[in-house]
């Protein structure tokens, strides 16, 4: 491999001997392949092949491509591939840093602190951080054993009272509006039924913190129920290393404990009367915890039996008021029709005036015209033609009418 080219785009995995651990090119055994967590798929899928080239050639090795260790629809670069490196040299360069994380490609993020002797370094994949952790942990570096964990994630909120029907998609797909999201998960028990909780893990901390405050302030609603969700900032467990024995600090208080071995306290000696004690405490613990989670339970039921009453009312009001803004709207519409006719009524009754008033005016003129013929031609109408003129003005009235 080129040293110019980008590290670890392929790793070869190489078996020398049957007692000899698997190891990677640059040196170093591969003890992060076997150090994987069970549900990690790529690692157990890297270990598989690695093997079956061992069986089939024991000299030659074989190469996997980096994009291996990224499982399906996993993003490449997230807080959750961001390892602390503790007990650095505080002398070491950022070259030599990176150096010793060169064999599990190439890193988006370093970070060194020399004065406190620690740094941060972000690599491709999950996976790759999980062999580097497994890896360099406990490697001595200039007589100093280096001290590898997962970087707290600081971007990441817990998100509860989901309903049953949110999914991994939409639970990212609500909080995308605050910023980018690396992952979002709905937390299942062991059959796979949602818990009613989950995590989304934000890019960087503005937009999980600007998520936090509108959640806080608001009410976050992700589906048609009324049921807000509570977000709060995600509590930090380290449930991969635990506390090993070599990182316990050796106090007097360890050295007074740790005088005695683990044993059963025998019945009637001091130590099994106050361990009674203890165990009573627990279990009465343990029955008001489970008192409050009934209250809560029984509480949450009542509430939804309320909601969904409350939601058939409002729905029921709803259609009454669409009722009424119908009738409404009905009764409007009538309105404007009556007008409308009535407005054509009397239009139509001043034509008939306004023509009335044309015909008579125009019989009044033939009147006028007639009596003038009569009085320049000297005429004198007899008693017939005062009787015809006299019917035809009856007849024009008539037909007026």
């Amino acid at each position: 491999m080129a040293a110019n080219s980008r590290n670890l785009k392929q790793v070869r995995i190489e078996n020398s001997s049957p007692a000899a651990p698997l190891g990677m090119v640059g040196g170093g055994g591969l003890k992060g392949m076997r150090g994987l967590e069970a549900d990690s798929e790529v690692g157990a899928m890297a270990l598989a092949q690695g093997k079956e080239a061992g069986d089939e050639e024991q000299e030659a090795g074989l190469t996997i491509d980096i994009k291996s260790f990224l499982k399906p629809g996993e993003k490449s670069y997230t807080q959750r591939c961001r390892l602390f490196v503790g007990n650095l040299p505080t002398d070491i360069t950022e070259e030599d840093f990176k150096r010793l994380f060169e064999r599990y490609g190439e890193p988006s993020e370093v970070f060194i602190n020399r004065d406190r002797g620690f740094g941060f370094i972000r690599l491709e994949s999950r996976t790759l951080a999980e062999i580097a952790k497994t890896e360099l942990d406990g490697t001595i570096l200039k007589s100093r054993p280096l001290r590898i964990r997962f970087a707290t994630h600081g971007a990441a909120l817990t998100v509860k009272n989901l309903s049953p029907v949110v999914s991994n998609e939409l639970l990212e797909q609500a909080f995308s509006q605050f910023g980018p999201v690396e992952r979002a998960v709905v937390v299942v028990d062991d059959r796979g039924r949602a818990t009613g909780k989950g995590f989304v893990e934000f890019a960087a901390k503005p937009p999980a913190r600007k998520a936090l405050e509108r959640c806080s302030d608001g009410a976050f609603l992700l589906t048609t129920t009324p049921r807000p969700v509570v977000v709060e900032p995600m509590e930090q467990f380290d449930d991969e290393d635990g506390l090993p024995e070599k990182l316990m600090q050796k106090t007097q208080q360890y050295h007074k404990e740790r005088e005695q071995p683990p044993r059963f306290a025998q019945p009637g000696t001091f130590e099994f009367e106050y361990a009674s004690r203890w165990k009573a405490l627990d279990e009465m613990e343990k029955q008001q915890r489970e008192q409050v989670d009934r209250n809560i339970r029984e509480a949450k039921e009542k509430l939804e039996a309320e909601m969904e009453a409350a939601r058939h009312e409002h729905q029921l009001m709803l259609m009454r008021q669409d009722l009424m803004r119908r009738q409404e709207e009905l009764r409007r519409l009538e309105e404007l029709r009556n007008q409308e006719l009535q407005k054509r009524k009397q239009i139509q009754l001043r034509h008939e005036e306004e023509h009335r008033r044309r015909e008579e005016e125009m019989l009044r003129q033939r009147e006028q015209e007639e009596l003038r013929r009569q009085q320049e031609g000297g005429f004198k109408p007899n008693f017939l033609d005062n009787m015809r003129l006299a019917q035809h003005l009856l007849v024009t009235k008539v037909l007026l009418q």
